[in-house]
């Protein structure tokens, strides 16, 4: 496949590729059936994010390391050039900072973590724990928050996160229109107005949720440029290496009006 960044590099920042503990791969086969999609798409790193605390799955911090770790180990034996690191998708709780110890961050210091909402809404306390994260080191990143039903409704719940200055990371299939034309115009205006910062996968052993990230790349090139693209991309290694990733250039959305004819 021809690179679709300048680099060559496309770095993965949010898979269940891990078999077997979580909804992504329910077994081996599948999580190396996913490897080689990931390598095919051109992807050279994956942050393995299995759900934690989403009220189905637990993934403790050692857990997830040791699982990483056993699943490199199958990669190397077939000589599969994709290298994974550990992390998780970390539901939102109220004790979050009490449970700090057990999370992984996408890079080894935590100065950047995966946040996951409910789909259905945005808790209260999550500006007053995005602070707390924020006081100790850890910028939150907010996953897929184009298919959060309450962020769909207001777009500029985002822009208040991300002024106070948290992430968010968009899913490349809602981009392509793989989540419905909905959500893939939500996705075009959360670009547009630079409130995203990165694409990533979320893959999972299901029908519609593969890699879809060189496609993802082609309509940002289009689009807006290569140079955005670069910078997705860029922001994405950043992150994995803990080196400064802020948002810039970001605005509110502003609804449309609706107009109404009196007859």
């Amino acid at each position: 496949m021809k690179k679709i960044t300048t680099s060559g590099k496309i770095v993965d920042l949010h898979c269940h590729l891990l078999p077997g503990i979580d909804d992504g791969s329910p077994d081996l086969e599948h999580s190396l059936s996913l490897a080689n999609d990931a390598i095919e798409e051109g992807i050279t790193h994956i942050l393995a994010t299995p759900h934690h605390l989403d009220g189905d799955y637990v993934n403790h911090r050692t857990d997830v390391i040791k699982a990483v770790a056993e699943f490199q180990a199958e990669l190397d034996v077939r000589k599969m050039p994709l290298t994974i690191f550990p992390g998780q998708e970390v539901h939102i709780n109220g004790d979050l900072i009490e449970r700090y110890n057990d999370l992984l961050g996408i890079d080894e210091a935590k100065k950047y973590m995966l946040i996951e909402f409910p789909h259905g809404s945005v808790p209260a306390y999550a500006k007053r724990l995005f602070f707390e994260l924020r006081k100790i080191g850890t910028t939150p990143i907010i996953v897929h928050p184009e298919r959060n039903h309450e962020i769909q409704n207001d777009l500029n719940i985002l822009y208040e996160f991300v002024s106070e200055g948290a992430l968010a990371q968009l899913t490349a299939t809602s981009y392509i229109g793989g989540f419905g034309s909905n959500v893939e115009k939500i996705s075009d205006q959360l670009v547009e107005h630079g409130l995203v910062q990165l694409f990533a996968s979320d893959a999972h052993a299901l029908k519609g949720r593969k890699f879809a990230l060189h496609e993802a790349f082609e309509k940002l090139k289009v689009t807006i440029g290569q140079e955005k693209v670069d910078e997705f991309e860029q922001n994405a290694e950043n992150l994995l290496n803990g080196l400064p990733v802020m948002a810039h250039g970001y605005s509110k959305i502003s609804k449309k009006k609706k107009h109404f004819f009196f007859f």
